[in-house]
């Protein structure tokens, strides 16, 4: 899920070739829900934005699992081991 609007995410998965929805969350509603919309600070600006999270949500629409403060670089990997376990 993302803050940005629909167009922008719509021209990242063409850009990407991603086979899967992204999701829009201009309002920030869900993301704060999730704990993913928090106070950040960089450079001495403090500043509100997405914290990168992942979650695992089950067929039974639960979550599964919950990765805070995710890193890019072999998350994917991480996240899929995960999969796989089920």
């Amino acid at each position: 899920m993302s803050a940005d609007p629909v167009k922008a995410l719509a021209s990242f998965k063409e850009k990407y070739k991603l086979n899967f929805p992204l999701l829009s969350d201009l309002a920030h509603k869900t993301l704060e829900k999730f704990g993913a919309w928090e106070k950040k600070q960089f450079m001495g600006r403090t500043y509100m934005g997405i914290v990168r999270s992942s979650f695992l949500i089950g067929k039974d629409g639960k979550i599964e699992e919950v990765w805070p403060l995710v890193k890019a670089k072999g998350h994917a990997t991480e996240v899929l081991k995960r999969i796989e376990k089920n």
